[in-house]
């Protein structure tokens, strides 16, 4: 039998480990969505709405269906009937975000709607098709306001998922203690729209067999995805199957069926041949979600030496005209810090856009960018250190709902953090810090994510060979999730990684968890844990009972696994015997256990209160002469329980940051007045942060406490927690930089040309 020490040493578990699919993707092997090709198949391009408000009086494709190698111009006419979908009783069954089917009727609610669809021989006669087609509106003004009042609609609030009521956290008397609070703080903060814009646009192949349909989507729930088709063509769930190899990223935008997806399956049906549909880069602006505008108003009341008595949050988001997506800007606001009073509401505003979704790190992202702005600004108003005002302010339990956290570690995030920061030699007098002629700003904000499980079901299977095959009907969006299964199940079975066979990625697999809200890691764990023990276990009984084993005469409780090996519990000296003896002995390709566990989110009483949580550390250089800010250095700590793989994690942190450089300093969304259209709907004038935008390094720190609460690694995700928190500390950076306070995001130049620190 191996060491204690011996068996902690080569464990997989924590250990920085390449991607293990990172070959196919390099040598270009990797199928994602639309690298599925078939026999006859045809291709599909809707045609989009010119306009934002209005009805479609007459739609001409007469001109488009003479079109040579055009097979048909589908419509509302002509299209078939595509039901409506409804969200289950499950936390995640049957969510889509636009509920109205396409096509459902005349009525045009956002430029870009989709109003028909061409199907061609080729994509480039599909498009041709798509733009020969002429549509006659009724026109009306849109309404793409970015001013933002809360529509005068009933306190309970049909909502598509999350809370129904305005006021989402309560406690104390806040408009008192506020109105007698020696220090006061009132301010607005504003986040713009911001688009999805993944490398790989989404698409969707879609066959018909009979009445069976299979998809080929880059989905980031393919459960989710299976039964809103279903509904929408009237099928049992087993009659659709799902297949997700490789995502090219998703951020979110990924996560729930859009309109081209039942479109390209209703085409199919139709002509009886395989479609692919494939949108465009502009059509991600229009018809595909996006992280949407909010308009959020923090007061907080505060004694002379910093102790919180008051916090009121208020937030106004724009929605769609149908649909009723939350954006939780108040998610982490109830329990972040610790004050006796407090009031968190929020409003929708709907415009003439399409559908909002999620986003990385949904509603808390723009939320502590409000929250953690506010704590900055008292911080520099109380003349107290930012991290000091934290930590004086830090609970001892989760104040918004009662209950203890199952673990929370934020002050020896601030204490790392600033250590690696060299934060102490911080000097807080605007524009006072200078290096090589530039002007030093330095900022931070803390972080916090939700940390959960839901259901989640695999399959793990020792063969003859000495290899091992895990299966989970989960997604890897690019996060390292084929990575993470391998890990796993080397960890149980003993069998290297490059002999671990993942499959993921299909309805035909056990159901997997959706690849969004970080779940994901913490989620498969015990799954495949308890399906490796009952692999074992199964193995354990043919040992005892197959002829000529060397365990025949043995109970299997009298036998133990480890390292790949069977030996006997009370022989410590024994090296035992390979798996794949034993399997080859009893005449086996191989013995496989399955394994299920149930989700932790959604209970209405929890014990715990779950979280994850981190700080930021940055550095912005200012140089006036030229009015350039950059961010010039990050130090991030995260409490994120145990990293099971230290590379993939610190990478997506890293990622992260990029992202809330971007939401800082450039991305945002625009809107036509006159016609409802994005603007900038292109990667030319919608700006990401790319490497000259980023600094050379960014230096991410885990603090190591697992979770067991979670489950039996004490893993939680990282994946989005990276990104919240990042935009305050760069607005702070930016004020003690050039002493210009900036609230409404993305920071721009003319903000900063009213610096007093100016050449």
């Amino acid at each position: 039998m191996p060491a204690t020490a011996e068996i902690a040493r080569t464990s997989p578990i924590g250990r920085e480990t390449p991607r293990i699919d990172g070959p196919l993707k390099a040598s270009g092997t990797a199928q994602y969505a639309s690298d599925f090709h078939f026999p006859g198949m045809l291709y599909a391009v809707p045609v989009e709405a010119t306009i934002a408000n209005g009805k479609i009086q007459k739609l001409d494709t007469a001109a488009a269906e003479k079109m040579p190698g055009v097979r048909a111009v589908f419509h509302r006419e002509n299209i078939g009937k595509i039901f409506r979908s409804v969200k289950g009783n499950g936390a995640i069954e049957g969510i889509c975000e636009e509920r109205r089917p396409p096509f459902e009727d005349d009525v045009v609610r956002y430029y870009g709607q989709y109003i028909a669809l061409a199907v061609a021989d080729t994509f480039e006669t599909a498009k041709a098709a798509a733009d020969a087609v002429v549509a006659t509106y009724a026109r009306e003004k849109p309404n793409v306001e970015t001013d933002l009042k809360a529509d005068d609609e009933p306190d309970v609030i049909a909502a598509t998922y999350g809370p129904q009521h305005r006021v989402e956290s309560e406690r104390g008397d806040p408009d008192a203690a506020f109105a007698s609070a020696p220090v006061k703080l009132d301010q607005t903060y504003v986040t713009p729209t911001e688009t999805h814009n993944p490398i790989e646009l989404q698409g969707t192949t879609a066959i018909w067999d009979g009445s069976r349909l299979t998809l080929y989507e880059e989905s980031q729930g393919v459960f989710n995805l299976r039964g809103v088709l279903a509904q929408m063509f009237g099928l049992p769930n087993e009659n659709v199957r799902v297949i997700t190899k490789f995502v090219g990223s998703g951020f979110g935008g990924k996560l729930w069926p859009w309109t081209h997806c039942p479109l390209a399956a209703a085409a199919a049906r139709q002509v009886g041949k395989p479609v692919k549909l494939v949108i465009s880069r502009k059509m991600m602006f229009q018809s595909v979600g996006h992280r949407t505008r909010t308009q959020q108003r923090v007061r907080l009341g505060a004694t002379p030496d910093g102790k919180l008595v008051s916090l009121q949050h208020d937030y106004v988001y724009q929605r769609s005209m149908l649909d009723a997506h939350h954006e939780d800007c108040g998610e982490a606001t109830a329990f972040q810090y610790s004050v006796p009073n407090l009031r968190v509401k929020f409003g929708r505003a709907r415009r003439n856009i399409g559908a909002t979704s999620s986003m990385r790190g949904p509603g808390a992202v723009p939320g502590l960018y409000a929250t953690e702005s506010a704590m900055n600004e008292l911080a520099d108003q109380l003349k107290i250190d930012p991290v000091r005002l934290r930590v004086l302010n830090e609970p001892k339990i989760d104040e918004g709902l009662g209950i203890p956290f199952s673990s929370r570690h934020l002050l020896e995030c601030f204490e790392l953090g600033a250590e690696k920061f060299g934060w102490s030699k911080r000097n807080p007098e605007v524009g006072s810090m200078k290096r090589d002629g530039l002007t030093l700003g330095w900022g931070m904000a803390g972080c916090t994510w939700i940390a959960t499980r839901v259901g989640a079901e695999a399959n793990v299977e020792l063969r003859d060979d000495g290899t091992a095959r895990v299966a989970c009907g989960t997604q890897d969006i690019g996060t390292g999730t084929y990575t993470i299964l391998a890990q796993l199940a080397s960890q149980k079975t003993g069998v290297p990684l490059e002999k671990v066979d993942v499959a993921l990625g299909d309805t035909s697999l056990p159901e997997g968890p959706v690849s969004g809200g970080s779940m994901a890691t913490a989620s498969v764990i015990p799954a495949v844990f308890a399906a490796a023990d009952n692999a074992i276990a199964s193995l354990l009984s043919i040992a005892t009972t197959t002829a000529g084993s060397p365990f025949e005469k043995r109970k299997p409780d009298e036998l133990a696994f480890e390292g790949g090996r069977v030996f006997v519990k009370a022989d410590s000296t024994a090296k035992g015997v390979p798996f794949a003896d034993l399997l080859r002995r009893a005449n086996l390709r191989f013995v496989t256990g399955s394994g299920k566990s149930e989700g932790l989110s959604g209970n209405p009483k929890p014990k715990f209160s779950t979280h994850s949580f981190g700080c930021h550390f940055l550095e912005v250089t200012w140089q006036p002469e030229i009015a350039r800010l950059r961010v010039n250095r990050v130090v991030t700590a995260i409490d994120g329980g145990r990293i099971i793989n230290p590379l993939a994690a610190r990478n997506q942190i890293e990622g992260a940051v990029v992202m809330g450089i971007g939401m800082a300093l450039l991305e945002h969304t625009t809107y036509d007045p006159q016609n409802g259209a994005p603007i900038n709907s292109n990667l030319a004038d919608y700006m990401m942060a790319v490497n000259a935008d980023v600094p050379k390094q960014i230096e991410v720190h885990f603090v190591d406490f697992p979770d067991k609460e979670l489950n039996e690694l004490g893993a939680r995700g990282v994946g989005e927690i990276g990104l919240a928190g990042v935009a305050a500390a760069i607005t702070a950076a930016t004020h003690h930089a050039t002493g210009v306070r900036v609230r409404e995001l993305p920071i721009r130049i003319e903000d900063l040309l009213t610096s007093s620190i100016l050449a």
